[in-house]
């Protein structure tokens, strides 16, 4: 298991600069830009919504100088206005926030989807250099909380951005000289925002990271269930646990502290703006006669509405800098998975068919520079057809060698041939068309058991039952209610180690490849049923190029070439009847099978 990787999207001193915030938006906009209709209305909304803000003020110069003051403002025209003025902004924020709905929701199906067809794709490299939770995360819970979060940012901004701006509009009309006060609070709510941002920048990164570790002890402790128990390693664990959920809490913590910080300190500014004003236009009403002082009665209380109103889109656009930071932060794991994700590269070489001749030339395979080469230079010729067991003790190279040839592990130097041609040159898809693997290590997926066997073929429910008799396992699938079509269960838990061993072998006869792979495939099985198996797989192997790994003798014996190894090397060659005469490593692993 890998341990979390923290590498692929590092911590930045600063939060978003302008440059980088337009590189990142722009990266975006092609899972979120493309839908042009929803962008208008929801740009159209915010707008007419926006615009209704000041109106809410305005009415109020009519209804004191016309109304109470003068006597003249027809009474039907008070709830003619408030209503309608409320239903029209009551439906364009609808329409904004619907259309914004869709975009986040589009936009993260289109992501999700990318980052889903990466994985699938994706050089093997990433599998080891991040773990099934990190990736996981990823492409599920960071796409998702990124897209919420930074799609409703986008429409308080437009919402408050244009409100602001409305009543800014507005103020302006009924007295300029009051308004150049409010306009000093701009510059100061920037400044707080700049200021808190860069630190809730690197806390979202940090937590990010902590996330991930505290996942991953999960994950582990999860996967090691049974060792964790058999070795009473509860208590440690629970102390990796708590270490990183603190870590994880004080992190939680500042980053509440940094973004709560920002409404106060709008406020405060805003209120001492407020206080100005008021100052300045009691000063104005007492020291200009009436002729140069615009301001009634019902136009200074205008102005005043406004200008409160003026706070709440203020707070809000500073509270914006929150979610954009965290949405932004969470989306760059998804745009760095992809940047960090390449595809399997393969060439253009598709045959129609294959003879299955497998050839590794002076191959080496070292996966660490201060570790000894899994494979040290092995060289080995397969003929078509020719059935060839690898032998060996533990850590001889034995699986890394087999899976050379599906291109999940690739030569550090040497080449490997498949009917000639270099593996590189293979379509990849065809390449592994060619290979049926049953590995000791059973993966299965949540489906039915047809499903499982028929995995990526057309399924042909004729053929799925063939292959489960000649497993051994149809009389097992026969006896459940719903037959092949009952559900496994995670990872087909709910069966025992020797049925989940022959529902792979029986997903290894559906494929019916021209190649097979069998790495310890009898292990699980008991004697009776592996003898059952055996026999399938020797009418199986007629004709077909057959690489076994294996320990059993029941296994070797048919073949007709073993290879033996030790330390990433081949050793010894030959039939298992001249390897037994010749005394070498063969013989003595055989004897100690046998030992009582």
């Amino acid at each position: 298991m890998q341990a979390p990787d923290t590498s692929a999207t590092p911590p930045h001193s600063s939060p978003l600069p302008a440059e980088r915030l337009r590189t990142r938006l722009g990266r975006l906009s092609i899972y979120f830009g493309n839908q042009r209709l929803a962008w208008s209305l929801a740009i159209a909304g915010t707008l007419v919504g926006a615009l209704t803000e000041p109106l809410l003020a305005a009415l109020l110069k009519p209804l004191l100088d016309q109304g109470f003051t003068q006597g003249t403002l027809p009474l039907w025209t008070v709830p003619v206005a408030i209503m309608g003025l409320f239903l029209t902004r009551g439906l364009a924020l609808f329409a904004a926030q619907y259309a914004l709905a869709r975009i986040a929701n589009e936009g993260m199906l289109v992501l999700r989807r990318t980052l889903f067809e990466r994985l699938l794709a994706a050089d093997m490299a990433l599998f080891s250099r991040q773990s099934a939770s990190a990736l996981s995360n990823t492409v599920v819970y960071e796409v998702q909380t990124g897209s919420t979060l930074l799609v409703q940012a986008m429409l308080g901004i437009s919402r408050d951005g244009f409100t602001l701006v409305a009543l800014l509009g507005y103020l302006l009309y009924l007295n300029w000289q009051l308004t150049l006060i409010v306009a000093v609070v701009a510059p100061a709510v920037a400044w707080i925002m700049k200021t808190l941002s860069r630190r809730l920048y690197r806390l979202t990164k940090s937590s990010q990271q902590a996330t991930d570790a505290l996942a991953y002890v999960v994950e582990e402790n999860v996967l090691a269930h049974r060792m964790v128990r058999l070795h009473g390693a509860q208590a440690s664990q629970a102390a990796r646990f708590e270490a990183l959920g603190q870590q994880l809490r004080r992190l939680a913590i500042k980053s509440t502290v940094s973004a709560s910080a920002m409404t106060p300190l709008t406020q405060l500014t805003a209120a001492a703006a407020l206080s100005t004003v008021i100052c300045m236009a009691l000063w104005q009403s007492r020291n200009l006669g009436a002729a140069q002082n615009e301001l009634t009665v019902g136009g200074f209380i205008s102005f005043i509405t406004a200008m409160l109103m003026l706070i709440t889109p203020l707070r809000r656009l500073a509270d914006v800098a929150s979610p954009i930071t965290r949405g932004l932060a969470a989306l760059e794991r998804g745009l760095a998975l992809l940047g960090d994700a390449p595809a399997e590269t393969g060439g253009s070489h598709a045959p129609a068919q294959v003879q299955g001749a497998i050839t590794l030339q002076d191959v080496r395979v070292q996966f660490a520079a201060d570790q000894a080469p899994a494979l040290a230079g092995v060289s080995l010729t397969v003929q078509p057809g020719e059935i060839v067991a690898l032998v060996g003790p533990s850590g001889a190279g034995k699986t890394t060698l087999a899976n050379l040839l599906p291109r999940f592990v690739a030569p550090s130097s040497g080449q490997v041939l498949l009917d000639g041609q270099a593996l590189p040159d293979w379509d990849i898809a065809t390449l592994r068309a060619q290979f049926a693997l049953v590995s000791q290590d059973v993966v299965m997926f949540n489906d039915s058991i047809a499903a499982n066997v028929a995995l990526g073929a057309v399924m042909d429910e004729q053929r799925v039952q063939a292959s489960l008799a000649a497993a051994n396992l149809a009389d097992y699938v026969a006896s459940l209610p719903q037959g092949m079509h009952t559900l496994v269960g995670h990872n087909a838990a709910q069966l025992s180690g020797g049925q989940r061993q022959r529902l792979a072998i029986a997903r290894a006869l559906y494929k019916n490849a021209p190649i097979l792979i069998l790495d310890e495939a009898t292990s699980a099985l008991d004697t009776e049923s592996e003898r059952l198996v055996q026999e399938a797989l020797q009418r199986l192997m007629r004709g077909r190029t057959t690489l076994v790994i294996a320990h059993r003798l029941s296994t070797i014996e048919h073949a007709h070439r073993v290879v033996v190894m030790e330390r990433g090397r081949i050793v010894e060659q030959g039939t298992h009847a001249e390897l037994l005469a010749s005394g070498g490593l063969y013989a003595r692993l055989q004897s100690r099978s046998s030992a009582p």
